[in-house]
């Protein structure tokens, strides 16, 4: 069996072997794992002398691994592979014979072995296993740790001990957490003193000689500290061995792994947890703001500074060993239950240790700021929760925000908007971010404070740059207004600094100032586009303040003129949108100037269609950085809205409103008309050209009008005026011809689709008489169900906007619609994606029944026109009503298909002829339907429908919550029926309804006639049914 295992393990590691021996040989492999006896066998393969292939060893013990693991051993099985195990290791690694030891790989899966046997036998079995694996470190006849082989897989171990029982990354079960924990105490019961005084003896005996094992030595401790005796590891012995390598001189100004190791060592030994006073003792008697000192003084922390020598790993090292420090004074200082002397000596400490978390949160480099951003966040965040801040506190908020405002700069390497520089940039802009959250504490803590530096940093820049011009340096300019930016989370109201609603007067004055100052510094002719992108963003964010200081607008609208045309592709397409934005805040202001800003950017509106090409859907750009054909299109449409926006103030005359948007869409007219047969022709640029002018034109109504039918808010404007109406008629004429000519195109029809809907506020009624051609491109053949849904929903809208005027145009197109309708019902589905628009179409037509109803057009469902297919159309909500099939993704129709059925018993059902109430009287008089016969209809064709839901085995009400909607709609539903035909119905329920449920029906009558809010009955038809079930 051992020499089948040994050709199987290489057959299937060797790249050159058959592929179906291959798999054969892991299928053998495979098998062994199960296989009893196979690990014995294979503990005698990685044991052998001579030594077999390396890759055969590591698979062996990887099964024996396996077997400890999963094959719950005994006893004695396990301390017969122990015995084995530890003869190897003795004679392997116990005469330092570097020739003989194994690969690091070996020894890792080695160690991994000794480790699981450690936790299975030390509590039982193996109690002396520390002991044996200390021996490794000794040679024959010696008294000190000389075996530098033995020393490595002792230290080895040692780690893997702590990462398997004492982790705290390793989410465990709770049998195996009680079982470490054991463990643990069993070690530092028995032997933790012993491995303790080893790791003193291997710093003392290699300090000088071997840095691998002194590293490895500092690591374990690391690793050790977080659970066993403090007093183990800070004690004269120790320190006076640790210390040393904390502050090793490296001239050189290389790595030095060694120290790195004792500083991340320091840094687990200062995090150990302990009560608050043994906390502030421990940090007190290391004297580690002496030892954080000196390491900050030494040379590759002080005088490499600034050039390639400089140590970053150490930097990090130390950083996070302050990041610790601070984080362990602020939780002393947060706890209630800190003494008084504990807390005026942390206070101390937290004083003299913010100078050292500065230095390193003002570091150059990134990553070492960032180290400490935590700890800086924690005092602030105390800073904050102080009732009063005390002087000594309130000293270090001035350099704390300065630290962090420099932080805030772009260094003196970096570089903006370039491509290969995407990532640097964006990891910039999240520092930022982590960066603004601490300078909003600092403002909650301290806000006159943080009102003067910033408006001192935004002043002194404009000065500078009024002295210098363009020769400022832009990171200064860019600095102060990204300050400038963010500032107004102070200064305007329902930001979030301030209370709600409230800005900061004294912010709000200075932002006044510092705006007045932008504007006239002449910023916006800066030669940098990072400078030209900060202007707009803060013309735009801080537009009301141009409403108060309206002789400013022309200056800042010519310079946006000027920015819409800049050379960078990613400031002008950014400055399309933001000119948008800022002509909309301002359009009131902005309109004596239309006829002029049209003429100026008119150069910009001219379309021009590109196909993507083949890898675009590979293009992974950020919204900020896409500068694809398709994203420029997007911007573009900015520039239109702007327009619309421009010209439509309600100081610009209507016949002047009505020129400006002939101007813009006539050459769009031509254009279509150009590019039509090239499109008709299957032409995919011209159908793009199409789709993009027909895009443009609905953008600049939108522009003009955002009126929305129907609607009551106060904020929007009136409903437009017939030239306006009348001028956009033509775009929407222009739209339906390109529509009926390319409604096989999804791309042109969803264009149409979002046209029509804005084109609704600047037509008005005017698109009544139009609808029969929208519905008959929007709904072609080649439309599918989502299509169909959301034109459904537009058409809702346009219902309940025009429900007075609209009545003759929907009592026209209401068969054909519902015929158009009705075909996307009907078509077989395949897949999700399917099932999804089913559901949602299905949801849209129910809802655009419902609207009809509720909007006093029920005549036309049942008009000479549209009567023949009113059949149809009561079938198609029973149909709807009917399924519930839990899997059929219909119960939400169904709902909605039974509430509209009550909607109707009420609309055609008449005057009530019965009452419920807590004490209801018997039914009187007849029905008097609106639509004779409809009492019957009720009766026959509407109440069935109920009791075939009722009686479905997939109706489960009382273990879902749609279906318990749906019952809630039938309770209303046969309450509306008995409403409308009172004596009829109670004759039907007994004569046939309750001898099929075997009940008098008492019960039934009771709850139907009583529940005045339809849940009681719905409660009593629930429990009916489960006990029919």
């Amino acid at each position: 069996m051992e020499s089948q295992i040994e050709n199987a393990i290489e057959i299937a590691w060797n790249p050159t072997s058959d592929q179906a021996l291959k798999s054969q040989a892991f299928d053998y492999l495979h098998q062994l794992r199960s296989d009893p006896q196979a690990w014995q066998v294979c503990a005698s393969l990685f044991t052998r002398i001579p030594k077999t292939s390396e890759v055969v060893r590591l698979v062996s013990l990887e099964i024996v691994n396996n077997a400890i693991h999963v094959q719950s051993l005994d006893t004695q099985t396990l301390l017969l592979l122990k015995d084995a195990l530890l003869d190897y290791v003795r004679t392997t690694y116990g005469n330092d014979q570097q020739a003989q030891i194994d690969s690091s790989s070996l020894q890792n899966k080695l160690t991994q072995t000794l480790t699981l046997l450690f936790v299975t036998l030390y509590k039982l079995g193996w109690e002396t296993f520390i002991d044996d694996v200390l021996a490794l470190t000794t040679l024959p006849g010696s008294n000190q740790c000389d075996n530098v082989a033995g020393v490595v897989l002792y230290l080895r171990i040692l780690g893997s001990i702590h990462d398997e029982i004492a982790d705290v990354l390793l989410v465990r079960q709770d049998t195996q957490a009680r079982s470490h924990t054991e463990l643990k105490d069993l070690l530092r019961a028995r032997d933790v003193g012993k491995v303790a005084q080893s790791w003193h003896d291997l710093l003392a005996q290699y300090g000088n000689q071997n840095d691998a094992i002194v590293e490895m030595t500092l690591k374990v401790i690391g690793k050790w500290v977080s659970w066993i005796d403090i007093s183990l590891i800070i004690n004269d012995g120790m320190l006076g061995l640790i210390l040393p390598l904390v502050g090793r001189a490296n001239d050189t100004g290389g790595e030095d792994k060694v120290r790195d190791a004792a500083v991340d060592a320091f840094t687990e030994i200062v995090g150990k947890k302990m009560r608050p006073a043994d906390k502030t003792e421990m940090i007190s008697f290391l004297n580690l703001r002496d030892i954080i000192s000196q390491l900050i003084a030494s040379p590759p922390l002080n005088e490499f500074q600034g050039t390639p020598q400089y140590d970053t790993d150490l930097g990090e090292a130390v950083a996070k060993l302050v990041n610790t420090v601070m984080a362990d004074i602020v939780r002393v200082l947060e706890d209630r239950s800190t003494d008084d002397a504990t807390r005026a000596k942390s206070n101390q400490l937290l004083h003299d240790f913010i100078p050292l978390l500065l230095r390193f949160f003002s570091d150059e480099f990134d990553e070492i700021c960032s180290t400490v951003i935590p700890s800086l966040t924690d005092v602030l965040a105390y800073f904050r929760k102080l009732p009063e801040l005390p002087a000594s506190f309130s000293e270090t908020l001035p350099p704390i925000l300065n630290a962090i405002i420099m932080k805030m700069r772009y260094d003196e390497t970096s570089s903006w908007g370039h491509e290969d520089e995407q990532t640097d940039e964006a990891e910039f802009q999240e520092l930022r971010k982590r960066l603004q959250v601490l300078q909003k504490t600092i403002a909650a803590v301290d806000q006159n404070l943080y009102v003067e530096i910033l408006t001192n940093l935004v002043a002194n820049t404009f000065q500078t740059l009024d002295e210098r011009g363009s020769q400022m340096d832009w990171r200064d300019v860019d600095l102060a207004l990204h300050e400038m930016y963010l500032f107004g989370e102070l200064a305007m109201p329902n930001q979030g600094l301030g209370a709600k609603s409230q800005a900061s007067p004294v912010a709000s004055e200075r932002l006044g100032q510092m705006m007045t100052k932008m504007v006239q510094s002449g910023i916006a002719n800066f030669p940098h586009p990072a400078i030209l992108l900060h202007y707009m963003e803060i013309c735009v964010r801080y537009c009301a303040f141009f409403e108060n200081q309206p002789s400013f607008i022309g200056q800042v609208l010519e310079n946006f003129v000027r920015l819409v045309h800049h050379d960078h592709v990613r400031i002008r397409t950014r400055s399309w949108y933001l000119f948008h934005r800022f002509v909309k805040h301002l359009r009131a202001q902005v309109g004596n100037v239309a006829e002029t800003v049209i003429q100026s950017i008119g150069d910009l509106l001219p379309i021009k269609a590109e196909v993507p090409g083949d890898d675009a859907d590979d293009d992974m750009s950020s919204d900020q950085t896409d500068n694809s054909a398709d994203a420029v299109f997007s911007s573009q449409l900015y520039l239109f809205e702007a327009i619309g926006c421009i010209s439509s103030t309600a100081s610009t005359p209507v016949e002047k409103q009505a020129l400006y948007a002939r101007s813009v869409m006539d050459p769009l007219f031509t254009d279509m008309e150009q590019h039509l047969p090239r499109a008709k022709a299957g032409d995919a640029q011209a159908i793009l050209q199409i789709h993009h002018i027909i895009m443009a034109l609905g953008t600049l109504a939108h522009g003009f009008s955002d009126w929305t039918p129907g609607a009551n808010n106060s904020s929007q404007r009136p409903p437009p005026a017939k030239a306006l109406s009348d001028e956009f008629a033509r775009a929407a004429e222009a739209i339906l011809i390109a529509l009926s000519e390319l409604n096989t195109s999804s791309e042109i029809r969803t264009a149409c689709r979002s046209a029509f809907s804005r084109l609704l506020g600047v037509l008005g009624s005017a698109v009544l008489p139009q609808l029969p051609q929208w519905i008959d491109g929007l709904l072609s053949r080649s439309s599918s169900k989502d299509e169909m849904a959301m034109f459904l929903r537009l058409l809702d809208q346009v219902v309940y906007g025009f429900k007075s005027e609209i009545y003759d145009v929907l009592n026209q197109l209401l068969t054909p619609l519902l015929q158009r309708v009705f075909g996307g019902l009907i078509e077989p589905i395949s897949g999700t994606d399917d099932e999804i628009q089913l559901a949602e179409l299905r949801r849209e037509y129910l809802t655009f029944v419902g609207v009809i109803l509720n909007n006093d057009l029920a005549g036309v469902l049942v008009s000479e026109a549209n009567q023949g297919f009113f059949d149809s159309l009561i079938d198609s909500i029973l149909n709807m009503a009917r399924d519930v099939d839990p899997n059929s993704g219909n119960l939400a129709a169904s709902r909605l298909s039974f509430g509209l059925l009550s909607k109707m018993a009420n609309v055609w059902g008449g005057s009530d002829v019965a009452n419920i109430s807590a004490n209801p009287s018997a039914p009187t008089g007849s029905p008097s339907p609106i639509i004779p016969g409809f009492d019957e209809f009720l009766i026959n064709r509407f109440h069935p429908v109920c009791w075939a839901v009722l009686r479905d085995p997939n109706f489960t009400p009382w273990s879902d919550a749609q279906a318990k909607q749906v019952l809630h709609e039938i309770a209303g539903l046969e309450q509306a029926i008995y409403l409308k035909t009172g004596e009829l119905f109670l004759q039907n329920l007994q004569s046939s309804l309750f001898p099929g449920l075997g009940i008098n029906g008492n019960d039934f009558l009771r709850a139907m006639t009583t529940a005045t809010d339809k849940k009681s009955f719905s409660k009593y038809l629930q429990d009916l049914l489960k006990s029919s079930r």
